[in-house]
Formats: structure tokens, sequence, C-alpha cells
């Protein structure tokens, strides 16, 4: 079976786990079966032979980065070498150096921003303000990107950060670009700094269209990821094997890109 990284999954403490689903749920009008925890994100991905995860949790106060910021350490302690853990940071926090500085000291090896969970534009001062710890840092960064409903995160936002942040890593989640995929791209497509994922996307797109957002990005820049909880593992892959890729860019997408990128091998 192909080895396969989960480049995108939200995961949840047990206490408030159920509650952090529903208000996945809510936000975004979904019928969701997953519950948000670690070991149903094993067990969602074992169906499809994922061998790695890319966890994170989004501070939506200042006071909330550090309990959530531990808590992704602890998991990626649990869970010995099966996961890597990004961070969060909020831009509203009074040390945000600090909490950048704090999140390194866990062992955790990158950034996950919402902007639109956040409340935050990207670009608006704070964002770079975001962006100077993260850059100083040398750690790479994920954003949620777009949402036909506000315009924290669309695409247009997204340019002056990549332009400001051009040696930065940036992973643009959602073909960076969520409910505008097709807009992100003709904007986006290029970038040398940008990958890419495909979560909480191939739901909407046609293979056809999926195929030819992969080409614009390059196959070399493009992870495979399901958002969980939002959606299962099983249905993202039969999404994925529908679109029409040769076997090297199965592989770049499912493993190699996100290996790389998170220094696996």
């Amino acid at each position: 079976m192909q080895k396969v990284i989960n480049a995108h999954c939200h995961i949840y403490p047990e206490k408030i786990a159920s509650r952090a689903v529903q208000g996945i749920k809510d936000f975004y009008d979904l019928d969701m079966s997953l519950n948000g925890k670690p070991d149903d994100l094993i067990r969602d991905g074992n169906q499809v032979g994922v061998v790695h995860y890319l966890v994170h949790s989004v501070a939506t106060t200042p006071k909330q980065v550090k309990s959530i910021n531990e808590f992704i350490a602890y998991e990626v302690k649990e869970h010995n070498g099966l996961f890597t853990g990004f961070g969060t940071l909020h831009p509203d926090s009074d040390d945000i150096k600090g909490d950048v500085d704090y999140l390194l000291d866990l062992g955790l090896e990158g950034v996950k921003l919402h902007p639109d969970f956040q409340l935050f534009a990207l670009n608006e001062e704070r964002a770079f303000k975001l962006g100077e710890a993260i850059y100083d840092a040398d750690i790479p960064l994920m954003i949620h990107c777009g949402d036909f409903r506000y315009n924290y995160s669309n695409p247009e936002q997204l340019m002056p950060f990549l332009d400001k942040f051009s040696d930065m890593t940036v992973i643009g989640a959602h073909f960076a670009g969520w409910s505008m995929w097709e807009e992100a791209t003709e904007k986006l497509a290029g970038r040398e700094n940008l990958y890419v994922d495909l979560s909480s996307s191939l739901y909407a797109l046609s293979p056809e269209t999926a195929l030819k957002l992969i080409h614009a990005y390059g196959s070399d820049r493009v992870l495979w990821a399901t958002d969980y909880p939002m959606w299962d593992s099983k249905s993202e892959m039969e999404y994925f094997n529908k679109i029409d890729l040769t076997q090297k860019e199965r592989s770049q997408i499912l493993y190699e890109n996100a290996s790389k990128l998170l220094k696996l091998d």
C-alpha cells in the first residue's frame, strides 16, 4: 500500500472535543461523523495507509495559546513519531515572540493560523507582526485560506503576506482558497514559497478541475490532507483516486512532498 501523510488534522482534548467539533459543524454547516480525538484520527487514517499526521489546533483568544500548544506537544510525544505538531499563535497576544519561543521549546515545528476564526486579515499589521516572529524562528506556517463569507483570508489578502515573507515556507490550506479555489489558483500559483493542501476541496471539485489546479501549482507543491475531523480519509482518498494523475504525481502528493517539508526522512 502507498504510504500516506495526512497534512492537515485538528485534534482536541477529551473534555472539549465534542464542543469543538460542534463548533466546526455550526461554522461550516456540515454533517460530521468523526470526533476530533487523537485515537479516532489514527483509526480513520489506518483505513487508507496513513503513516504520519500533521496535527494542530487554533486559539481563538490569546489566553488559549499556551494550553493548546502544550496539548499538541503532549500528543506528539505520546504518539512516538506518528505526529508532527504545529503550534498556534494569536494576533492579540502581548508577547508573540515569547509564544513562538515557547512552542519551539515544546518541540513544535511550525504554526497554524485561521484568520476567519481568529478575526484578523492577512494583509493587516497584526498579521505581519505574527509573520515576523514566525520568519525569525525559521519555521513553516500553515494558513487557512478562503471563505466566500469573509475577507480575512481570501487570496487577495494572502498576496501581500507572501510578498513580505517571500522566504517563509507557507502552506495555503484548501488549495489556498476554500470556496474560491480557481480564483485563488489564478492569483497564487507559481509562488515559490507556497505549498497547498487538498483538504476540504475535493468534495466540491470535479476530478478534471482538481487536476488543473494541481498542475497549476505543480505536483511537487501539493499535500494530501483531510482537514480531520471534517472529512473522513476513506472518502477523501476515493475523491483523490478519481484524479488522472501519474504514479509519480500520486506519490509526491500522498507522501513525498509532506515528508520533505516536515523533514521526516
